[in-house]
């Protein structure tokens, strides 16, 4: 573990009251753990902004598997893009519907691209993309 330095905050009793019914609802065992998460959260955000950056992202799809050639599309995205993504997971929820889960490593704008082009598939129910970094 690196080594931790102490810093101080300063900020209105108000900011700081809503803070804390931030941390006690998020359950965060610290104010110094909520603020390392935001930070990370920053950089996280600063990281995937930056095209040439190198980015982790989930991308979670829900749709209907019964949609006109929506999971050969899918399938067909996932093989052009075979060198950004690292896994899939295919669950099938009940007769109708399906969730993929998609995970993706690379260079954020080329993450952006193909996250985008499924989640906008005529089909696809809802979804969303969740960025990480190491």
């Amino acid at each position: 573990m690196n080594k931790l330095l102490r810093f101080g905050v300063s900020m209105e009793e108000k900011l700081m009251d809503e803070f804390d019914s931030l941390i006690e609802r998020k359950g965060y065992s610290s104010r110094s753990e909520a603020i390392r998460d935001l930070v990370r959260g920053a950089i996280i955000s600063e990281i995937k902004d930056n095209p040439n950056k190198n980015i982790l992202a989930t991308v979670n799809i829900l749709y209907r598997h019964n949609e006109h050639h929506l999971s050969d599309t899918l399938a067909d995205l996932q093989h052009q893009n075979h060198k950004s993504i690292i896994s899939t997971t295919h669950i099938h929820l009940d007769r109708d519907n399906c969730l993929e889960v998609i995970i993706l490593k690379g260079k954020s704008s080329k993450i952006k691209e193909v996250a985008e082009k499924m989640l906008s598939l005529k089909g696809v129910l809802n979804g969303g993309v969740i960025f990480s970094a190491k």
